[in-house]
């Protein structure tokens, strides 16, 4: 009897820590050091990510998903659930996301995006504008260039910003890519100024990433959004490329 009620209660505990948290597809790399990080502080917690497309995640929680927590690659999807009365605290910005063009072949990108032109690159992958922000800024990156209709034939679409990275390494020419990715430990071979450079900066509006807790959460969820949020994180949202504001 007791042996069972011991494991009953160890089971209970066990999985009281738990928490589930949705994230943009461009913070999965960060996302292991932040865990890391975090649980050094509270080891007792479990962060379970669930990682896709913003648009796709913020789907799902507007049909009552379960998560705790939703990190999104930009502020639109937050608010539009917050508005939804279905988080407990306005959103707030955790990092500010960049681009790069990176390509795995030998392509001289010292002519910045009108390499895109180049009759040689068939291909160009870039996350879907409808589901992800990275795909957004891309769009309005080669907007602002008006290369955008000359090179439409040539897309190839992820549904996220992660599925773009796998179609721009296995299947596309070149590709536009979450910068952080750039900064793994998996993607250190890959050079800067030989395969890839940033998209500069002015011709897109700035990628605000949002967090905000959602209406489930519980104290052990709110500690992981206030780390989120707190300067260690943001020392490592940093390492990965992305911009803070202090």
């Amino acid at each position: 009897m007791k042996s069972l009620l011991f494991t009953v209660l160890f089971t209970i505990f066990s999985f009281a820590g738990s928490i589930k948290v949705a994230a943009a597809a461009n913070v999965t790399y960060a996302m292991q050091d932040l865990i890391k990080s975090f649980n050094k502080k509270y080891p007792n917690i479990k962060v379970e990510t669930n990682i896709g497309s913003s648009g796709k995640l913020a789907a799902l929680i507007l049909n009552k998903a379960p998560f705790d927590i939703f990190m999104s690659a930009n502020m639109n999807y937050p608010n539009a659930i917050y508005k939804k009365d279905l988080a407990k605290l306005e959103p707030k910005v955790y990092a500010l996301g960049e681009l790069a063009i990176l390509s795995v072949k030998d392509i001289n990108l010292s002519k910045g995006l009108n390499i895109l032109l180049d009759k040689k690159i068939k291909k160009i992958a870039i996350a879907n504008p409808k589901t992800a922000p990275y795909g957004v800024a891309a769009k309005e990156a080669l907007k602002n260039l008006k290369l955008f209709n000359r090179l439409k034939s040539k897309f190839i679409y992820g549904q996220s910003v992660g599925q773009t990275l796998i179609y721009t390494l296995r299947a596309a020419d070149i590709g536009f890519v979450a910068k952080s990715a750039l900064f793994s430990k998996e993607l250190s071979y890959l050079k800067r100024g030989k395969n890839w450079i940033d998209v500069n900066s002015s011709l897109y509006h700035p990628i605000k990433q949002g967090i905000v807790l959602l209406k489930r959460a519980n104290s052990e969820a709110k500690k992981f959004y206030e780390f989120i949020l707190s300067k260690e994180a943001k020392e490592i949202f940093k390492k990965y490329g992305y911009k803070v504001n202090e």
